[in-house]
């Protein structure tokens, strides 16, 4: 389907029944177009707009402010003073106590972490908004949530979807070259994420929009054939593994949840990330430490597909849950973030023992389909490892200065993140969490 029908204004009619639309009005694909961000300004009838970056954006950041003076429309700038701001309610306040009555529209300069701060700031302001994007790290530029940090938790909020959307691909293809290994990292993580999708639709009955999950699959394969040129900084492979990320970020509108994008392999990263936010130690970047995640989770899943699942075991199992030891074990790995998970599970009732019942029988009676979709949806994971490792991307926990108890602990935590049904979730109704663990996990020790 050509760009133009994704964001028409009237939405796409579905076979799902529903209809998908997304807030983005407008998408600018090519070389040498920042000039482009004036027009899209004086589109949305911006004469004020704040223009906002952070240090390492700054330089691209002050060329839009004088394209948007040529254009007769007088910016003020804002930069984030530092080389790496964190999406949370510091930088999130920061930028709205500077808000200014006059100011008629937001334009970022950026990525990942200053996209979703503008995308916050707009939703609270009602202000049109822009995005300049400076790197293709990730794919939440044409989504309509934010990551951030809450409270020390990750959290995916609402906010707004930009208006538009600007990517030169010569700008794209001269970020930091982790910054583009994040954005092929980010992608990997849809394998994951559409065959996790699948599986929670037949087992909980969550919506599941085949169009969607196919319009996430064309724009892996764009992401994935442009791998081997990226670390050459290809231009024309920088833009078109940016398109890729905005298609996957409008497949997250059009479902209005972000399961078509992420699922385990984002918990990993997740659970990485606040913990060393936690010990106050460096960490990667988002999409990076995904891809990782991704390597480490396809694993799981064949291993998920392998199983003969045992009622009884499976009953027993959720039989002897201890919610104390659970209880011990997030404050563990969550520190002062625990409390907000242990609360959450009074809602989201994941280890209630009817409902745990009533998801096995689903699970048994359904097996057969469930083992076709892990067959059918995941990629060899020495060839996505090899996708990986041509665009220069880390592809092992070690590379990330993780250790084999990060890695066993992560994974048994990522069940509880957040309340999406994914393959932890699966291994805890078959009672055979633990095993995976020790299977998969309990010797692994990087060579």
């Amino acid at each position: 389907m050509p760009l133009e029908s994704l964001l028409r204004d009237e939405g796409v009619a579905c076979s799902c029944k529903r209809l998908h639309k997304s807030p983005v009005r407008q998408i600018e694909v090519g070389k040498n177009i920042l000039w482009k961000i004036a027009v899209m300004a004086k589109e949305r009838g911006m004469k004020n707009p704040v223009v906002t970056a952070d240090r390492n954006t700054q330089k691209t950041g002050e060329m839009v402010c004088e394209i948007l003076e040529e254009a007769g429309i007088q910016p003020v700038f804002f930069i984030m003073d530092s080389g790496r701001p964190e999406p949370d309610e510091f930088w999130v306040g920061t930028l709205a106590l500077q808000f200014d009555r006059q100011w008629d529209g937001i334009v970022a300069v950026g990525s990942g972490t200053i996209n979703d701060i503008c995308k916050i700031v707009a939703d609270m302001t009602g202000l049109p908004y822009l995005i300049a994007a400076t790197a293709p790290s990730m794919d939440g530029y044409a989504s309509n949530t934010s990551s951030m940090l809450r409270g020390g938790v990750k959290v995916s909020l609402p906010s707004k979807c930009p208006d538009g959307i600007l990517l030169d691909a010569a700008i794209l293809a001269r970020a930091p070259m982790e910054m583009i290994q994040a954005g092929i990292g980010d992608m990997a993580a849809k394998y994951v994420s559409i065959c996790e999708w699948k599986i929670a639709h037949i087992i909980t009955g969550e919506y599941y929009c085949g169009e969607i999950a196919e319009l996430v699959k064309k724009s892996l394969k764009t992401c994935m054939d442009s791998s081997a040129k990226l670390a050459a900084r290809d231009e024309d492979a920088a833009g078109d593994t940016a398109f890729g990320l905005v298609l996957s970020g409008i497949a997250m509108s059009y479902a209005g949840i972000s399961r078509p994008a992420s699922g385990t392999e984002h918990y990993f990263s997740h659970i990485w990330e606040m913990r060393a936010l936690q010990q106050k130690k460096p960490r990667s970047l988002h999409g990076i430490s995904v891809g990782v995640g991704t390597l480490l989770t396809i694993p799981v899943l064949k291993y998920i597909g392998q199983l003969e699942p045992d009622r009884e075991r499976a009953l027993r199992y959720a039989e002897d849950f201890d919610p104390e030891e659970w209880k011990a074990f997030v404050r563990q790995v969550f520190g002062t973030a625990a409390d907000t998970m242990i609360r959450r599970e009074d809602e989201e009732k994941k280890y209630d023992k009817t409902l745990h019942k009533e998801r096995l029988e689903i699970i048994l009676s359904r097996w057969d389909e469930i083992q076709k979709i892990i067959r059918e949806e995941l990629p060899d994971e020495e060839w996505l490892k090899e996708r990986l490792l041509l665009a220069g991307a880390p592809v092992s926990p070690a590379q990330l200065g993780l250790s084999a108890d990060d890695v066993r602990t992560a994974f048994l935590a990522t069940k509880d993140i957040r309340d999406k049904y994914i393959s932890t979730r699966l291994l805890w109704d078959l009672g055979m969490l633990e095993e995976a663990a020790d299977r998969l996990f309990g010797s692994w020790r990087e060579t």
